[in-house]
């Protein structure tokens, strides 16, 4: 299995803990992985939560009510009948159970591309494209993330994902389709639809000149796993476009996304350390934009 370098990121006002526990319940072999409380910061006491849906790792934490999800960031879920007689079944339980309180965007049903295909935003806003694929076709992760250009980002889907291989290691595109003459308002020849992988997980993009009335915020981000100083350093410089956008690790590209570059010594000490430790570690990254893993560690020891 693929190590996970790149791992979304879950903002939630106060419901991240309910939320992995509701999503590790209706997504097979999923659970909570770990749980951490991180106190004093501008949105008072945050609790963070990491959870496995699947084999694949999310991260979310209650961070008050700033950003509210939205659909320019979605999550592919691949139901493949070729290697799942069940599939099809599997996909209208799942699409159940993120129904109760939530809002259909595209009715479950036949489409083009998907003998069975529905986009759903489930009562915590984030949204789902359940899919039963084309098992003709290379086998893709059950979860891919999804990534939707909109308003003066539109068009500019296959210029994101070109950067996107750019930057990161182990990169391959995979489809690509366009649109079409006569499918106004999109433009023809602007993406449809693509997927690529980075670090060997896949992600997919799409232009959409619909009226869309949202774009990239921060209630999704993409959160870079980074062993060393190095790697930091590297992929700070590689994706920040906005000085003004840079706090705690977190950065915004030059089209709209966010992203956390995080060390993964971070994660072990909130996973291990006291509440001494924790309170230290977590003044000192407040007052950091770029990580620095020296004086996190620094700071963590009561040095």
């Amino acid at each position: 299995m693929v190590k996970q370098k790149i791992m979304p990121h879950l903002w939630f006002d106060q419901e991240a803990k309910e939320a992995a526990q509701f999503y590790t319940t209706i997504f097979p072999d999923s659970k909570v992985t770990n749980f951490a409380t991180v106190q004093d910061t501008p949105s008072g006491d945050s609790d963070i939560v990491t959870f496995n849906l699947a084999g694949y790792s999310f991260m979310a934490i209650n961070g008050g009510p700033h950003f509210q999800f939205n659909p320019s960031i979605s999550f592919f879920v691949n139901f493949d009948p070729s290697r799942d007689e069940n599939a099809r079944e599997k996909l209208d339980q799942l699409w159940e159970r993120l129904s109760q309180g939530g809002t259909a965007l595209m009715p479950l049903q036949e489409y083009p591309f998907s003998k069975r295909y529905g986009w759903i935003q489930d009562k915590y806003g984030l949204t789902w494209q359940l899919i039963l694929t084309n098992p003709e076709g290379e086998v893709r992760p059950f979860i891919v993330p999804s990534m939707m250009y909109v308003q003066d980002m539109c068009g500019k889907a296959e210029e994101a994902s070109d950067f996107y291989l750019s930057v990161f290691n182990d990169s391959s595109r995979g489809e690509i389709a366009r649109y079409p003459v006569g499918m106004k308002p999109d433009k023809e020849g602007t993406l449809m639809f693509t997927d690529f992988a980075l670090e060997k997980q896949w992600f997919a993009a799409m232009d959409s000149a619909g009226p869309h009335a949202f774009q990239f915020n921060e209630a999704i981000s993409l959160l870079v796993r980074c062993e060393n100083q190095e790697e930091i350093d590297y992929y700070w410089k590689k994706l920040s476009s906005d000085p003004n956008a840079e706090q705690c690790g977190w950065l915004k590209d030059p089209y709209g996304v966010s992203w956390q570059i995080w060390p993964t010594a971070m994660g072990e000490m909130m996973a291990n350390g006291t509440k001494e430790q924790m309170d230290r570690l977590t003044k000192a990254f407040l007052q950091m934009k770029k990580f620095d893993i020296e004086k996190l560690k620094e700071a963590y020891q009561g040095k």
